[in-house]
């Protein structure tokens, strides 16, 4: 960083290999820091980066594992509505974690510490996994025959094209003036993907699966909602250590635009929820969307120390979602009535507790 940490001066992309750089935990930074770029991952400034890379490491899994079989003949059955629901959602979530996989490495590198870089490259990594989940419900369920137009919806329908135009120019915005402040934008950016974008749909498919369909795909879903609270985690912990380290960055004028970021993200998600999903289909309406949406907002804004935007939303009004995110115990799966670990090696970091919610 070429000022004294104002916001206003220029991030630099750190170097490759900088052996004059100090590995004495308490000179490190997040961002505008030297880095020798060891990972040593028994010396780590944040102590929660760890656990948290074990947890990370720990959810690995494959998608092929999980059947699919029965869902073709359940999705075959879906009415109208209930497949148009699934064609649109599935384009928009295959576009969220394309994206992320594409540019998270952009924001990886301008972070100066070595433990932070890891996790963020695991992150990278079960992006492109969740891509290759999708990719193997739309040809297992959908048929090759209809693929190509499901992607294709992501670039075509003019909701989509208004919500993901928003938030890859919030990205965009960052790769082309990398500045302190522009970091914390971008932070915030790939928090409201995490922990905003996702989860209209989300909802669909748990609705779906709790009335005994798509069942396979549900697990999926379960798996992918798994690692993206490790991904909120991260971020979270991203954003408190750096108001930590950079308290003038955060200003009272920042503060109001970075809760105006959650604004708009959280009008798209209820936007995009009404339209994809509507009034249409059984257990789900457009009420009980943006409450759910607008309550979410709330924990992921109060999480990060910032005033919630909806405080009369204080009621999860999709309790049924829980039965489908308890993480971190041996039990039933709800789907295949088998026995699974949802953290297969054990684990040091509570998914379940990561933000207050299951979600």
């Amino acid at each position: 960083m070429t000022t004294g940490h104002t916001g206003q001066g220029r991030l630099e992309p750190k170097a490759l290999f900088n052996p004059k750089a100090g590995i004495d935990p308490a000179q490190r930074r997040l961002i505008g820091g030297e880095t020798t770029n060891l990972m040593m991952l028994s010396n780590n400034k944040y102590k929660w980066s760890f656990p948290l890379y074990k947890t990370m490491m720990q959810n690995f899994w494959i998608p092929e594992e999980i059947s699919l079989g029965q869902d073709k003949l359940h999705y075959e059955r879906l009415d109208e509505a209930e497949r148009d629901a699934f064609d649109r959602i599935i384009s928009f979530l295959v576009f969220l974690d394309s994206l992320q996989t594409v540019n998270l490495p952009n924001i990886n590198d301008f972070v100066t510490l070595p433990e932070v870089n890891l996790l963020l490259n695991i992150q990278t990594y079960q992006e492109a996994l969740h891509s290759q989940s999708y990719g193997y419900i739309l040809e297992s369920v959908v048929g090759a025959n209809r693929v190509q137009g499901i992607y294709e919806i992501a670039v075509t329908d003019p909701f989509l094209l208004k919500r993901n135009g928003f938030i890859a120019g919030c990205y965009q915005e960052f790769i082309d003036h990398q500045s302190p402040e522009g970091f914390v934008k971008v932070m915030m950016a790939n928090y409201i993907l995490e922990g905003i974008y996702f989860y209209a749909g989300f909802s669909f498919f748990y609705n779906l699966a709790r009335f005994g369909r798509l069942t396979g795909v549900g697990t999926e879903i379960k798996y992918i909602n798994r690692d993206e609270l490790t991904h909120l985690s991260l971020f979270q912990n991203m954003f408190r250590e750096l108001r930590l380290e950079e308290p003038g960055l955060f200003t009272p004028e920042l503060e109001e635009e970075l809760r105006g970021m959650m604004k708009t993200a959280v009008e798209h998600e209820i936007e995009w929820g009404q339209y994809a999903v509507g009034d249409r289909i059984q257990g789900l309406n457009s009420r009980l969307i943006a409450e759910y949406i607008q309550y979410l907002s709330n924990f992921r804004l109060q999480a990060l120390g910032l005033e919630p935007l909806y405080p009369e939303a204080d009621r999860d009004p999709l309790p049924f979602i829980r039965q489908f995110t308890q993480f971190n115990q041996t039990k039933t799966d709800f789907f295949e009535e088998k026995v699974i670990n949802y953290a297969k090696g054990g684990g040091d970091l509570q998914l379940d507790e990561l933000d207050e919610l299951d979600l």
